[in-house]
C-alpha cells in the first residue's frame, strides 16, 4: 500500500543525491577550466544545501523520537495490561506548568511529525468553547495507522476508531487532522470517553474552566499509538 508519510522521508535523500551530483559537476568543470572564481558561488551554495539535506536525513532516519514529546513520564513505568483500560500516572497529578494554568480559553494542536503523526493537543475549555451542534462526519480523515478491520464479536464491529485527542463535545473540533489518531474502539470508548464525559459534565455543572491535554504515545516509528496520556485540572 502507498504510504505518503514514508515517501516523505526519502525527499531529503533525493535532495542530497541531486545536490551531490551537481557539486561533482561544478568541481569537474572548475578543474577543467582551472577557474575557481567562476564556480565559487555555485560550489559554496551546493555545500550549504548538502549540509542542510544531510541534517534532514539525520532527522528523518536516525534521530531519536521521544515516546512522549513532553517527557513527562516513561512508558516503561506503565504496568502491563491486566483488566483496566487505564492506569494512574504521577499519583494522578497532571504535569502542567504554572504558565499553562491560565484562565483564558484557547486551543493548541501540534504540527504533524515527519511520519504524519499527531502530537499533544491542549485546550483551556469553558462552556463557550463547547459545541451546540451535532458532530459531522470525520470519514475523510485518515490518521496514521488507519485501516478498516471489522469483526462480528466486537461491539460496534470495527476494531479501530478515529479518536479525537480533545473530544468534540469539549472543543467542537471535528475533522481536524491534528486532533485525530487511530486507536482501538476499546481505547476510544472505554478508555477515553468516560473521562471526556466527566470533564464535560463538570464544566456544564460548575461553569468552571478545565485545562485539558491529551498526548498520544508512539513507540519508535510506529504509526499506531500505544496509548494516550490524559491530563486535566479545573481552574
Amino acid at each position: 500500500m502507498y504510504n505518503q508519510q514514508s515517501f516523505l522521508k526519502y525527499i531529503p535523500v533525493g535532495l542530497f543525491l541531486f545536490v551531490f551530483a551537481y557539486l561533482v559537476i561544478c568541481m569537474t568543470k572548475m578543474m577543467y577550466h582551472k577557474s575557481f572564481r567562476r564556480y565559487r558561488k555555485r560550489i559554496f551554495s551546493s555545500l550549504l544545501l548538502l549540509i542542510l539535506s544531510a541534517v534532514m536525513i539525520w532527522e528523518a532516519f536516525f534521530s531519536t523520537i521521544p515516546v512522549n514529546r513532553d517527557a513527562s513520564f516513561l512508558l516503561s513505568d506503565i504496568p502491563s495490561y491486566t483488566s483496566s483500560p487505564y492506569v494512574e500516572v504521577n499519583h494522578n497529578i497532571p504535569f502542567f506548568t504554572e504558565e499553562e494554568l491560565q484562565s483564558e480559553e484557547y486551543e493548541s494542536y501540534s504540527e504533524l511529525d515527519y511520519l504524519g503523526r499527531c502530537g499533544p493537543a491542549m485546550a483551556m475549555i469553558g462552556i463557550d468553547m463547547m459545541p451546540t451542534q451535532k458532530r459531522g462526519s470525520i470519514s475523510m480523515v485518515k490518521p496514521t495507522g488507519w485501516h478498516l478491520a471489522k469483526y462480528d464479536f466486537i461491539d460496534g464491529k470495527y476494531l479501530y476508531n478515529r479518536c479525537h485527542l480533545i473530544a468534540y463535545e469539549l472543543s467542537g473540533e471535528n475533522a481536524n487532522v491534528q486532533n485525530l489518531i487511530t486507536g482501538t474502539r476499546y481505547m476510544n470508548v472505554v478508555g477515553m470517553q468516560p473521562f471526556e464525559d466527566k470533564t464535560a459534565w463538570y464544566i456544564l455543572r460548575t461553569g468552571n474552566h478545565v485545562l485539558y491535554r491529551c498526548t498520544p504515545i508512539f513507540e519508535g516509528d510506529n504509526l499506531l499509538a500505544t496509548g494516550v496520556l490524559l491530563e486535566a485540572r479545573s481552574i
